[in-house]
This record gives structure tokens, C-alpha cells and sequence, in this order.
């Protein structure tokens, strides 16, 4: 059992290869957590998706213990955190569980749009915020003018950021430090009746649903009797552990620190991201507020080549919809390509990734139609009807008007390129709301439809 005072908990954001994934292998290797002939690249990306394409797509947790200079021994709780704006679901989620972030930024690109989405998570989410410029050993580096850049485009002081190369090794140690000293430890009280989060959950095929979570108040033990507050529903745990990244079974997780546990849990579907665990003989008097849905944007249809697989579909997509919270399915049919599902996506590369992952893990062939965005049609009857495809047009004569969804788009871009990108906004029906300059950047406000960005805005 680790004193409050000797948790640190934090969460690793930054833009997409800005070198999280690096740095987390870094700090899982510089405290000894895996043998030097163990280690690998991409420590925590288990899926074959996130290898090949060098992505994080999954937020993944391990524990490290430090040996800190002053001779003390830390317990660290890291969750490596996707970059792709697609994924920044998993990001918010891994935010509640935390207390602070390293914030990555790459010393020769400067802050990017991810950089800013991600750090602005952390900061609603109050975390303490310690920047790392990494790749200070490239030639192209320049630490002092990304320094400024922070200040002036997200606001923080980086007058103290650390510089890293996570790559060669640089700069590690005082990383470590920096944990320790300026990450807050979490609070919780051992005595108050059980508080836990659920953070995220998996099925194992061996040990059924997976359940990740961060504890508040109170201990989980094993052959606890445990209640869902959102689904009401109860069971015993089996086994409870933490990920060193490989899983290891310990006894109890007590406040502020994060493991998972295994209870019989036959369906992921019955354990609710965000949900309150507690105990049944003595549960906590308030549940946890819990996470907001994430809304799809992107809609494409999936229809197996051959007809006879559908069955096979279905089992898969619902064997995936169990492992990601953000996809969303209904069922559709169609004269030329037979039964299929109409699918949402967080976005383009949420698609790719499903569809790669359905046609790999579970051998379906697939054909995708064109991704489209949901339509809004406002009856004259004042009924609202919901058009998916232009096929379900109804009659022109009894429509009032028609709504389609748009974003505000911030784009963040270099001088040179400013003319060409307010041409291509005005081409794509774009709605100019403001030009401001960050720093030395122009950063224009656009009100832009969705359907024209999904595409390919460029």
C-alpha cells in the first residue's frame, strides 16, 4: 500500500509524433519496469494497427516505481494518450483519471492543432501541466523559440520546460524529476466507503471483460462484492492487478492509483466508461459525473462482399463496438449491395482504422461506401426528419428548409500560406468569423460545413 504522498498520476499529450509514445518508452525503460532485453518500440501500442502505422490509437496505461535523488521510492501511474484528433475521446477519458500531463512538443515543428486541442483538455480537466521539448538533439531544433511559442499561443509558462531527446535518451532523468516534484500527488481518504472510476475496459478472451480503473475513496480488494452505479448491477472480483505493461496480479489498489480488476463480466457493453464502482455492502453516498457521449460525424455504410458473411459482420462489428465506446451502428439495407450497417465515426482515420481492423481481426472483405454527414430536414409540419442518403429525399413540396451540420474550424498557418488557405475556405462555403496573430502566426476562424472539411480539404 503507497502513501497518497508517493503517487503521481499523469497523463503524456501532445500532437501526433511529437514523440509521446517515445518518451513512454523512455520513462518505462530509465526506471528498469521492463528488462533492456524485453523492450521495444512503442512499448504500450499493442494492436498490429498502431504498430504499422507507428499511431497510438488505444490510451494505455502502466505503473512505474522511481527511486527519486532525494532516496525516496514513487509510485508512477502513466497513461500514454493518443494524438489524432479522432481519438481525442480516449484523450478526455485518460484526463479525469489523472492529476497532471507532460505536454510533448516537438522543438522543430512548434505547437500544432493537436498540441493546443489536448492541452486545453488537461487544463478544463485542472491538471498541472509540466511542458517537455523533445528532439533537442536534431539540427533543425529550436528550443527558445518554441519556448516563446507556448507562451504566447497556449498561455502556460515554459520558462522551466525540460529538454529532451527521447529518442537518444537525453534529458530523461531530469523528466523524472519534474514528475516528482512538480506533479501533485492525488487526494482520496482509505477509511470512506468505495469510490472507484471506471476508465476504460477491454475483453480478454481468457479473463473476460478487462475493467481498467483509478480508485478514489477506499480499497478494492479481491473477492470484493462490487456494484456498477450506472447499471446497477453486482459482482465478485476475480482478480485484481496493474499493468508493469505486462498484466501483474497484486492484492488491493487503494486510493490514487489506477490498475484494473476482473469480475466475470460477460459483456463490455454492461461496464459504462465513466461509470462509479463501489461496493454493495457499502456504497459511496454520490456517484462520479461521469463522461459525455462522444458524437459521430463521419457516417459510412458496410456491406460484406460476399452476402452470405453478414452474420459474421454482425458478430464482428459488435465484438468491436464492445472495445470502442465511439463507434456507433445501426442496421441498413440496400438495393444494390444487400444487408449491411450504417456506421459513425469520429472521423476519417476512426473509419480506417475499423474498417482495417474488421477485415484483419475477423477476415470479412468489405465494401465502404462514400462517407457522409447527417442532414437535418425541418418538415413544413414541424416535424424533424433525419437523411442519411440523398435516396431518402422526401417530397421538395413539404420541406420548410434543410440544416446541415458545420464545425468552427481554428487554423493555425505560417504567412505565406495565409492567401491560399482563406481561398480554400471560401471555396469550401466557408464563413470567415475572425484573423487574429498568435505570436508571430496567423490564426484564422472559420465556420466551415462538414461535409465539404470530410473529404478531402485540401
Amino acid at each position: 500500500m503507497t502513501d497518497l504522498a508517493h503517487i503521481r498520476n499523469f497523463s503524456i499529450v501532445a500532437h501526433i509524433d511529437h514523440g509521446k509514445s517515445t518518451l513512454a518508452d523512455r520513462l518505462i525503460q530509465s526506471t528498469g519496469t521492463v528488462a533492456d532485453r524485453d523492450m521495444e518500440a512503442q512499448m504500450l501500442d499493442t494492436m498490429d494497427i498502431e504498430r504499422e502505422r507507428g499511431i497510438t490509437i488505444k490510451a494505455n496505461t502502466v505503473r512505474l516505481e522511481y527511486v527519486a535523488n532525494n532516496g525516496e521510492t514513487y509510485e508512477f501511474n502513466l497513461i500514454d494518450t493518443p494524438g489524432h484528433v479522432d481519438f481525442a475521446y480516449e484523450v478526455s477519458r485518460s484526463m479525469r483519471a489523472v492529476e497532471g500531463s507532460l505536454l510533448v512538443v516537438d522543438s522543430t515543428q512548434g505547437v500544432e492543432a493537436q498540441t493546443l486541442a489536448n492541452v486545453y483538455q488537461a487544463i478544463d480537466a485542472g491538471h498541472e501541466i509540466v511542458p517537455v521539448l523533445n528532439k533537442i538533439d536534431l539540427p533543425a531544433s529550436e528550443p527558445e523559440q518554441v519556448r516563446s511559442q507556448i507562451e504566447d499561443v497556449i498561455g502556460i509558462d515554459a520558462s522551466e520546460a525540460i529538454l529532451v531527446s527521447a529518442k537518444s535518451g537525453i534529458g530523461i532523468p531530469d523528466v523524472l524529476e519534474a514528475i516528482v516534484h512538480r506533479l501533485p500527488p492525488p487526494k482520496g481518504d482509505r477509511d470512506a466507503p468505495l469510490k472507484a472510476m471506471l476508465i476504460d475496459s477491454y475483453y480478454d478472451a481468457y479473463l473476460g471483460v478487462v475493467v481498467l480503473v483509478r480508485v478514489i475513496d477506499g480499497v478494492l480488494k479481491k473477492g470484493d462484492r462490487i456494484r456498477m452505479m450506472n447499471t446497477r448491477a453486482t459482482y465478485p472480483v476475480d482478480r485484481i492487478g496493474v499493468f508493469r505493461p505486462k498484466m501483474d496480479v497484486i492484492d488491493e489498489l487503494g486510493p490514487g492509483e489506477i490498475g484494473f480488476l476482473t469480475a466475470s463480466i460477460k459483456l463490455v457493453s454492461d461496464t459504462a466508461v465513466g461509470d462509479t464502482i463501489t461496493h454493495e455492502k457499502r456504497p459511496c453516498a454520490k456517484a462520479l459525473p461521469g463522461f459525455t457521449k462522444s458524437q459521430p460525424v463521419v457516417f459510412c455504410g458496410l456491406f460484406p462482399v460476399d452476402a452470405a458473411e453478414f452474420e459474421d459482420l454482425r458478430d464482428a462489428i459488435a465484438k468491436l463496438g464492445l472495445n470502442d465506446a465511439s463507434f456507433t451502428t445501426e442496421m441498413e439495407t440496400s438495393a444494390a449491395l444487400g444487408f449491411g450497417f450504417r456506421c459513425g465515426f469520429l472521423g476519417l482515420l476512426h473509419l480506417e482504422v475499423i474498417r482495417d481492423r474488421l477485415e484483419r481481426e475477423y477476415d470479412i472483405d468489405l465494401i465502404t461506401t462514400a462517407p457522409s454527414v447527417i442532414y437535418q430536414i425541418h418538415m413544413r409540419d414541424g416535424k424533424i426528419v433525419e437523411m442519411h442518403n440523398p435516396a431518402d429525399m422526401p417530397d421538395v413540396a413539404n420541406i420548410d428548409h434543410i440544416e446541415e451540420p458545420r464545425i468552427k474550424a481554428t487554423i493555425m498557418v505560417p504567412d505565406e500560406y495565409l492567401g491560399d488557405v482563406l481561398k480554400l475556405c471560401q471555396d469550401r462555403r466557408g464563413i470567415q468569423i475572425d484573423l487574429t496573430y498568435a505570436g508571430s502566426r496567423p490564426m484564422v476562424v472559420y465556420d466551415l460545413p462538414l461535409n465539404e472539411v470530410v473529404f478531402d480539404f485540401y
